[in-house]
């Protein structure tokens, strides 16, 4: 079965026009961009990445003390890595005494997993 197709030749867009509408749109709204870059960022070195890994395992609080000997870094480096972190919003800290005792916000995890996670994701799981 043959099908005609009458072809129009293309016309040139006027200056400052768009060359075609967006088949999409972005569902994230710029602040939450934004937030979820900063976290991304963060998580984008490995030593913040196994960091978050040992935190989110550990049932609790868990002074930086214990986390220095995993890695072969310095103290301060460890703790420039937990500030990164914590700035981002993955990680939350308590002071108590010389120490500081770090955990796992779970939310910023959560906001990033959901929007990675494919439409429809859940209801073929």
């Amino acid at each position: 079965m043959a099908v005609d197709l009458e072809l129009t030749p293309k016309q040139k867009a006027p200056a400052g026009a768009p060359c075609c509408a967006p088949v999409v749109y972005p569902d994230v709204e710029r602040a939450q961009a934004e937030r979820m870059a900063a976290i991304a960022k963060a998580l984008g070195d490995p030593v913040r990445l196994q960091l978050v890994d040992v935190l989110r395992k550990h049932a609790g609080k868990v002074c930086v003390c214990e986390l220095v000997p995993l890695f072969d870094l310095s103290q301060p480096t460890v703790s420039h890595h937990l500030k990164v972190l914590r700035q981002a919003g993955i990680v939350g800290s308590e002071r108590q005494g010389l120490w500081a005792y770090y955990y796992v916000n779970g939310q910023a995890l959560h906001e990033l997993s959901a929007w990675l996670t494919p439409r429809g994701a859940e209801e073929r799981a």
